[in-house]
């Protein structure tokens, strides 16, 4: 086995895009990732003819053109735009909360009119709890149609018993606009997320199905330098304690019809209904096809043997990953990057700016 400049752990987003500078820069790399595909959460599948989102949808958006430019060399990005829908006792409501949503629950026309319901029901002391920070923001009948029973469901804890800092900000936008995301550029990768990404990593050597662990000592040895993008806990065999992850299970449908929802996300807010979302893959490429591929999400528990999504940054874990990001710092063979080793939620676009970064820093120390 030759030696690298870098081993990369993990073909994520962040573990393909370090991997595509470094080589661009003429540093050898070897990336290496315990999955059996690559594109890490990103991961499409082609079935019945329409890109399927494995692990959730991923709509691409940012407003740094210098990331914009980068991605773009890799795929071409359709117009798609987020528009999602939620039901709600039987009814549906457009998202995000915007005069829309405004008119279908209460038939306001103006935004100075639903500025003063949202006021006139707002909570007035100061938040301690998820559900206080949301009726402050947002008022009582968004928060009990749209928000308490989803987010309840998503975290698995009543909203009273949740912090505030998960809602940090609820945007209320008073046009009619259902755009979700207020970035510049937007869109779906033409062809799927997989085939990008084997552009990505074009040229640049990849094992699958390779567990780093397994083989630690000999990994470290036949790279200067290695980039770690898996659970920062686990790194450390977790010295000070596990960090606390929720975790997703998907359940895919393929169905005999050619549209089934009308939408590509539509999210179902009651307690009642065990899953928070219904996904059909097709209408984030406008795939022409005689079935559909419907994908229902359930929030779960994280264990081992599930996948780690949303970090629960609650104070008890941040000052777990605070100890842990004390003891990266006297590793200077090892870069740690991404949402598992960086402990955070990290948008598309936010994960591709970190790896920039982190690349850029190292170059600075080689130089």
């Amino acid at each position: 086995m030759k030696n690298y400049d870098y081993l990369i752990v993990g073909c994520g987003l962040f573990g393909s895009t370090f991997a595509r500078l470094a080589a661009d820069a003429g540093k050898s790399c070897l990336v290496i990732d315990k999955r059996d595909h690559i594109a890490g959460n990103c991961y499409t599948k082609n079935i019945e003819g329409i890109n399927v989102h494995r692990y959730g949808a991923h709509i691409f958006h940012t407003s740094n053109k210098v990331v914009w430019n980068f991605i773009n060399r890799f795929s071409e990005f359709n117009n798609y735009i987020n528009s999602p829908k939620a039901v709600s006792k039987g009814r549906l409501y457009s998202l995000p909360f915007n005069m829309n949503t405004f008119y279908e629950i209460w038939g306001t026309r103006s935004p100075e009119e639903a500025k003063t319901i949202i006021e006139s029901q707002s909570f007035k002391g100061k938040p301690t709890n998820l559900e206080e920070q949301a009726l402050s923001l947002v008022g009582s009948d968004i928060y009990y149609t749209l928000i308490k029973e989803y987010t309840e469901k998503q975290w698995g804890k009543n909203a009273k018993e949740l912090p505030t800092f998960i809602i940090k900000r609820l945007p209320l936008r008073f046009t009619f606009d259902n755009n979700y995301f207020n970035d510049r550029y937007q869109g779906i990768p033409i062809g799927g997320y997989t085939q990008m990404f084997e552009r990505i990593l074009g040229g640049i050597d990849v094992k699958l199905s390779t567990d780093y662990f397994e083989n630690k000592e000999y990994f470290d040895s036949i790279a200067n330098k290695i980039v770690y993008t898996g659970c920062i806990d686990e790194f450390f065999n977790y010295e000070y304690g596990k960090l606390e992850y929720r975790s997703l299970n998907f359940k895919d449908h393929i169905l005999e019809e050619e549209n089934h929802q009308g939408n590509a996300v539509i999210n179902y807010c009651d307690a009642n209904v065990p899953h928070t979302r219904i996904i059909e893959h097709k209408h984030f490429e406008k795939a022409k096809t005689e079935k559909t591929v419907i994908t229902c999400e359930y929030p779960n528990e994280y264990t081992e043997r599930t996948i780690p999504y949303y970090p629960i940054n609650s104070s008890h874990n941040q000052k777990i990953y605070k100890k842990y990001i004390e003891r990266t710092k006297r590793l200077t063979k090892f870069i740690f990057g991404g949402r598992l080793a960086e402990y955070k939620y990290m948008d598309m676009h936010v994960v591709i700016e970190s790896a920039m970064n982190k690349f850029n820093s190292s170059m600075r120390e080689i130089s």
